[in-house]
């Protein structure tokens, strides 16, 4: 079995014409989610969206590069030491 990393990504959410896009992508990689967690920010016109995540290194760094491919988000992961 390959060995997985634990992490949060962290994904601001500034154009929601990409919501839909960005919601394929994350189903695509669904068998790898934790859970998610959504907050609007209407005073702002943003969202907000943690996933955990248990994958493969290069599984996390994929999900990041294709969410981060599109305009108007933002993308960040912070990776668990253990």
């Amino acid at each position: 079995m390959e060995e997985t990393r634990i992490a949060v990504i962290a994904i601001v959410v500034e154009d929601r014409e990409q919501v839909n896009t960005m919601n394929e992508i994350l189903h695509d990689y669904g068998k790898y989610i934790i859970g998610r967690m959504g907050i609007p920010y209407p005073k702002r016109e943003i969202s907000l969206i943690s996933i955990a995540i248990d994958a493969p290194n290069d599984i996390i760094s994929s999900l990041c590069g294709k969410l981060g491919n599109l305009n108007g988000l933002t993308v960040k992961a912070a990776y668990s030491k253990v």
